[in-house]
């Protein structure tokens, strides 16, 4: 376990156990930082054979609480979902995800072997970033979120991202991230042609053990 400095970002990683066959780049909710999902990690079932990326966000002001500076992967203007969204942070750290994905292959990690995975606001992040790469990763899996700045996504998508398989999990019982923002995105996903496999849980804004469970299925099937 180490902490590295990757492109613009720091982050805490698991290094895989010899030759890495594959990676996850994990990106965290809002407010938290690259450690909350480390103790996922031991279960999930996965070989020693892939390497676990955990980014911090950088500290900004978030407006929905009162303009309080914290981790964030961008600005929370408002809890409307048909309000004005943070484009410009948006972007920004999707261009610093991005380039983490290509760093990865930089290190001789093939993209087809590279999920990026997100929870709450790290999951639009990774939405944002799997749809759009132009490479075909092994998984998008987006937990506890919803699909940022959709109206883009016909103009933006690539074609490789359109084969890209994608893990939506949603508590049916979350408050932050209410059900129907995620079923909304997951319509969306499906109206442009994507592979979606949609799991509800009945939780919170968090992940159970069941959810646990289904995540590292899905993993092991594609690392």
């Amino acid at each position: 376990m180490q902490i590295k400095s990757t492109g613009t970002l720091e982050s805490f990683q698991i290094e895989a156990k010899g030759l890495a066959t594959g990676s996850v780049i994990w990106l965290h909710g809002l407010g938290a930082d690259g450690h909350d999902f480390e103790p996922i990690v031991s279960q999930l079932g996965l070989p020693r054979s892939v390497r676990w990326i955990f980014p911090h966000a950088p500290h900004r002001s978030v407006t929905i609480n009162g303009g309080m500076s914290m981790r964030a992967w961008y600005d929370i203007l408002s809890l409307d979902r048909r309000g004005p969204e943070d484009e410009e942070g948006i972007r920004a750290s999707a261009k610093v995800v991005r380039e983490m994905l290509e760093a990865e292959v930089d290190r001789g990690v093939p993209e087809e072997k590279i999920v990026l995975a997100g929870f709450s606001q790290g999951g639009a992040i990774a939405l944002h970033v799997g749809l759009r790469y132009p490479g075909r990763l092994a998984g998008v899996l987006a937990l506890s979120t919803y699909l940022p700045l959709a109206s883009t996504l016909g103009a933006e998508k690539s074609d490789a991202g359109q084969q890209t398989e994608i893990f939506l999990g949603h508590g049916l019982l979350d408050p932050v991230v209410p059900l129907f923002f995620g079923e909304a995105s997951k319509n969306a996903l499906e109206e442009q042609g994507y592979r979606v496999g949609w799991n509800t849980y009945t939780t919170e804004h968090t992940v159970c053990p069941e959810e646990v469970r289904d995540i590292g299925t899905w993993l092991r099937g594609r690392l």
